[in-house]
C-alpha cells in the first residue's frame, strides 16, 4: 500500500512508476526496456521495505534511479515533484547534481 501525502492509502502500481519514469525520460535516450527495469527494480525495493511505503519515499526512490538513468530526466521529474516555480530552482538542483556525481575514471 501507498500512503499518500493526504494520508489516503491506496494500492501501489507500478505502471505509475513506468508512466512517471517515462515522463521524464521523454525524447531522451533511454529504452522502454531501461524504464520497465527501473520500475521492477524500485518495486521490488518498496516490497522489502514493508506493506506500506509513502508517496514520499516512492519519489525519493525515482529520483535517486533517474540520477544514474539520465539527469536530464532526473531534473525534469524533479523540477515536478519539488514543485519548481523559479529558474533559481533548476540551478540549484543541478549544482546539487553535479555534486553528488560519482567521479568518472
Amino acid at each position: 500500500m501507498v500512503v499518500k501525502r493526504s494520508g489516503d492509502r491506496v494500492p501501489f502500481d507500478r505502471a505509475k512508476i513506468v508512466e512517471g519514469i517515462g515522463s521524464a525520460t521523454k525524447g531522451r535516450p533511454v529504452s522502454d526496456e531501461a524504464i520497465a527495469e527501473a520500475a521492477a527494480d524500485l518495486e521490488d525495493q518498496f516490497r522489502l521495505a514493508g506493506p506500506e511505503i509513502t508517496s514520499e519515499q516512492i519519489g525519493l526512490a525515482v529520483l535517486d534511479r533517474l540520477r544514474d538513468l539520465d539527469q536530464v530526466a532526473y531534473v525534469r521529474f524533479a523540477s515536478v515533484y519539488k514543485g519548481f516555480d523559479d529558474p533559481a530552482d533548476f540551478q540549484r538542483e543541478v549544482r546539487l547534481l553535479k555534486a553528488t556525481e560519482p567521479k568518472r575514471h
